[in-house]
């Protein structure tokens, strides 16, 4: 029996791919083989040593203390492109209100209450005050091309705009599923002299931090409009409001509301709706459970952010044993591990070795069951950080 503790409200359909007469899936447990997580603070958590794994249902993880759980082990994973069509339908909306003043135009209407049949002819009049520019023919630069970064530009060249894309660490997938019309720049300094619209898609790391600062500010064009849906720390909120105070940017749109930012008539905020779609939160919840299930059933490794790739499609060996192994990338790990099982007899039937930076990860599958005393001395092996048998 797997038990895994939820920290937020995790959605139904997801849970219920939790097979109930193997798995155990609460906000109570405590003794817990897995967490599940959305949005909820783990970096003052202290979770138990039963904890393998942690899956976030949703892209970002700097909820989540990763150097700390890389460090015994655990294995975090997320779910990219789960959520991406939400954040992308947010995103163009934000586009889209941040040249129609339609949040003001919709206030100012309802102040019209109770001028009974006087109401058609004053919004006649005072309409003019709510215009605004159209998207299209204006070139938009996204920073970002991941899966919502992708999907964001090519639904902007749909609605008639240019697009420019940047990043530096595309990959060969993600580039196929751009539309052949979006520009790439080959700096960040070219799409951001030539964007009327900018929107960010990069993570939160302690190198992103502040990303869109003075001095990017300054690189832009005049009037510029920008949107955030991605991290909040992306941007640094006083440079922000200085730029928009001498009208460098026109309109600032943002999905993480802070008091600096509240009540400016330049700055529209969202209360972190980005995944907040009934679709979005199913579809993280499923692809977050079949992660976990992968990885404490079959030792596999899919969307982690920490540890590599590693997956095997071979069934665990009939009264074997499946040994998952976390350790530092050193030479000599994999010699230390088949000396160890040769020594007590264990035949292995296949292996698989993957790295990422300086982690790595076995899949060993060894005929018949390992003992405690194998499994001692695999652990004991310097540079060793987890060991896991999994019995057929």
């Amino acid at each position: 029996m797997f038990k895994i503790q939820t920290l937020n409200k995790i959605s139904a359909v997801g849970l219920e791919k939790f097979p109930r007469d193997d798995y155990e899936a609460a906000s109570s447990i405590n003794d817990a083989d897995a967490i599940l997580v959305r949005s909820q603070e783990m970096h003052d958590l202290t979770l138990p040593d039963t904890v393998k794994a942690v899956a976030r249902a949703g892209a970002g993880t700097n909820n989540i203390p990763v150097a700390e759980l890389t460090a015994k082990g655990i294995v975090v994973f997320n779910t990219p492109g789960a959520n991406a069509n939400a954040v992308k339908e947010l995103v163009i909306l934000s586009l889209l209100i941040s040249n129609r003043p339609v949040i003001a135009a919709n206030a100012w209407a309802n102040s019209l209450a109770g001028k009974g049949d006087e109401i058609p002819d004053l919004a006649e009049k005072g309409k003019s005050q709510f215009t605004g520019p159209e998207l299209k023919g204006k070139t938009l630069g996204v920073i970002g091309l991941g899966a919502i970064g992708a999907m964001v530009a090519n639904t902007a060249v749909e609605l008639g705009m240019t697009v420019i894309g940047y990043d530096p660490f595309m990959s060969i997938a993600a580039a196929w599923k751009l539309n052949n019309n979006v520009k790439y720049a080959e700096t960040l300094d070219t799409l951001l002299a030539k964007a009327d619209y900018i929107t960010i898609h990069v993570p939160q790391t302690n190198e992103t931090k502040g990303f869109i600062n003075a001095d990017k500010l300054k690189a832009m064009k005049t009037g510029v409009r920008i949107v955030n849906i991605a991290r909040g720390g992306l941007v640094n909120n006083a440079d922000m409001l200085a730029a928009l105070k001498s009208g460098k940017v026109a309109v600032f749109v943002t999905d993480f509301a802070a008091e600096e930012l509240l009540n400016n008539p330049k700055v529209i905020c969202f209360p972190h709706l980005g995944a907040s779609t009934p679709e979005a939160e199913d579809n993280c919840a499923v692809m977050a459970v079949n992660e976990l299930r992968e990885f404490l059933e079959k030792g596999n490794i899919s969307n982690s952010v920490n540890f590599p790739k590693t997956v095997t499609d071979n069934e665990i060996p009939a009264d074997g044993t499946r040994l998952c192994i976390s350790h530092k990338n050193m030479p000599g790990m994999v010699s230390k591990f088949t000396t160890i099982l040769g020594e007590a007899n264990f035949n292995i039937g296949g292996m698989i070795n993957q790295n990422k930076g300086d982690l790595a990860y076995n899949i060993i599958d060894v005929d018949g069951k390992v003992d405690d005393d194998t499994l001692a001395k695999l652990s004991a092996i310097e540079n060793v950080m987890n060991v896991r048998p999994i019995f057929a």
